[in-house]
């Protein structure tokens, strides 16, 4: 089976998406690219009932290399994603607070220091019908330069150089979008990250969580 592990990976990152509740039943995509190969969902299956054997491999052009069922139907937005940066992994989710807050603004304002971790203001991509051409064109000229982006009416993406990368993303993407509609709903002004202290906490995120590596 062509990259058994990567397709272990990704039922399991479809668990951790419901577990989560950043899904609605399987509205929500996961892919792992390694080479001149991706490993994607399928379309359509229940996660609880996924196996390896259900994620389907593609080539770079999104033919079929092994697999029985349907890829996602976002698969050519992945690829797009995948052709336009360097990522190794993309995980996609219509959890509440980034699909709302895709309905109304054009970019969330770095109103959180999180939004450090995803390279600073986080792109609304234009509303296109999803597994469409100029959906895939759309999210992926909102990623450039950044790590995870929404899609307006739909839902959010992130990216990362692995797959466990990229969904520790998701959480604090949905969580940013909380905490900026609650503020929102306030009505009052709401107070923004300096650009300079933001271009700080970018540097300061890019090694988020490693530790130094122990002696002996």
């Amino acid at each position: 089976m062509l990259m058994a592990d990567e397709r272990a990976q990704i039922v399991e990152g479809c668990l951790f998406l419901q577990r989560e509740r950043l899904v609605v039943g399987t509205a929500g995509n996961v892919s792992v690219r390694v080479g001149d190969r991706v490993a994607i969902s399928p379309s359509g299956v229940a996660y609880e009932s996924m196996t390896a054997a259900d994620v389907v491999v593609t080539d770079l052009a999104g033919t079929v290399l092994d697999g029985a069922l349907q890829p996602s139907s976002e698969l050519p937005l992945h690829l797009a994603v995948y052709a336009a940066t360097g990522a190794g992994a993309i995980t996609h989710n219509h959890a509440p607070a980034s699909s709302a807050l895709g309905v109304v603004v054009d970019e969330i304002p770095p109103s959180h220091a999180y939004s450090a971790l995803f390279g600073g203001s986080v792109r609304v991509a234009p509303f296109a019908l999803f597994g469409t051409d100029q959906l895939a064109a759309n999210v992926a000229a909102a990623l450039d330069g950044r790590s995870g982006a929404l899609m307006a009416n739909h839902g959010a993406i992130t990216i990362g150089a692995t797959l466990q990368k990229s969904l520790s993303l998701l959480p604090y993407l949905e969580y940013i979008c909380e905490i900026h509609l609650r503020a929102m709903a306030t009505g009052a002004p709401i107070r923004l990250v300096s650009a300079p202290e933001m271009a700080s906490a970018v540097k300061d995120m890019a090694t988020y969580g490693q530790q130094p590596r122990k002696e002996g």
